[in-house]
């Protein structure tokens, strides 16, 4: 049985014009989008809100090949969730209880609503969008590194304080 997935619009970006940004194990994040945009193996789920997302920029700036590879998805896609004021209404009750920004909590209200086990989101790891309940999240990008100036910090103040455990036995 197809895994009903739930993909919104940065997968589909990324997908199509790349970047830089890589993995530790090497590969982009185009290559995960793309791995999750063609598995046999899960069923699709779209929205209306996904379309306005990407649609209309390709068609202004007269990109015709980007505007193919999305509408080949929509047409593969086996569920489409339209615009209703429910969902909305939905989308603004998840975001008031969890903090997950506007546009973010549409996507995962069309994803309950659609019954998606999944949301594939090209959001970061540390978005609040990751921590949305009723379905499971997984971002296509890698977690932030961290900064070398922070983590020196981190590891000075540890120390400071381990000194001053020690001072204390």
């Amino acid at each position: 049985m197809a895994l009903k997935t739930y993909i919104d619009s940065g997968v589909l970006i990324s997908a199509v014009r790349g970047g830089n940004e890589r993995w530790p194990h090497g590969a982009t994040v185009s290559d995960v989008a793309l791995s999750f945009l063609y598995d046999p193996l899960r069923e699709y789920v779209t929205s209306d809100y996904v379309k306005v997302e990407i649609l209309p920029r390709c068609m202004f700036h007269g990109n015709t090949a980007e505007q193919r590879f999305y509408e080949d998805f929509f047409r593969r896609s086996s569920t489409h969730v339209p615009s209703s004021d429910a969902l909305l209404e939905f989308a603004i009750e998840e975001g008031g209880k969890t903090g997950i920004a506007g546009m973010d909590a549409i996507h995962v209200a069309a994803a309950v609503v659609a019954s998606a086990e999944e949301l594939i989101t090209g959001e970061r790891p540390e978005k609040l969008i990751n921590q949305a309940k009723g379905l499971r999240v997984i971002s296509i990008r890698p977690p932030k590194p961290i900064d070398n100036r922070l983590m020196t910090r981190i590891r000075k103040a540890l120390k400071a304080k381990l000194r001053h455990l020690a001072d204390r036995l």
